[in-house]
């Protein structure tokens, strides 16, 4: 039995969810997601709920009923305020600027990295070292933001690189004479 999967996800004013073509399409006013059903799970929208259960006793029913919830959770959460991650940029000379659709990166190397920002993602750059990747798939938002951190992970020795806010970066010692 999922835990996850017995809580219904309330559908909030304003949102609609709409069961149609083995499609579940949720709009909100920060735009529209759907996903693809599963034919092992039973979908259900009623009473300003979407329930998700198992279609049958099977195994495979039971191991997707717990995901299904969680991806329809984050289909109204996308719709209604959407998701954020937060990376920090450390290190002499590194730094960031959204310009548009790219993102200026400089991190040590030769030359400058230009990211282009994909539909759907808004990146932004308070300051410097700091970038703020939004958007409404949270699936999205994080592949981009693990794409930026790829170009200069966070090394263990002086900590420098891009890491995500709140991440720990175990620091080792160096060498001793």
């Amino acid at each position: 039995m999922s835990r996850i999967g017995k809580r219904p996800v309330s559908v909030p004013a304003g949102v609609t969810a709409t069961l149609a073509d083995g499609r579940l399409s949720v709009k909100g006013p920060k735009g529209e997601l759907s996903i693809v059903t599963h034919d092992d799970i039973s979908y259900s929208v009623e009473d300003g709920r979407i329930s998700v259960g198992p279609a049958n006793a099977s195994r495979r029913a039971r191991d997707f009923w717990g995901m299904q919830r969680t991806l329809v959770q984050n289909l109204v959460t996308g719709v209604t305020d959407g998701f954020t991650k937060v990376l920090e940029i450390t290190g002499v000379g590194y730094r960031a600027n959204a310009q548009g659709n790219t993102l200026k990166l400089q991190l040590g190397y030769s030359h400058d990295v230009d990211f282009a920002i994909p539909e759907g993602i808004t990146v932004k750059t308070p300051d410097q070292t700091t970038v703020e990747i939004s958007g409404i798939d949270r699936q999205q938002v994080g592949q981009v933001a693990a794409e930026i951190r790829r170009w200069r992970k966070p090394e263990p020795y002086k900590g420098k690189g891009i890491k995500y806010r709140g991440e720990f970066i175990f620091r080792k010692e160096g060498k001793k004479k």
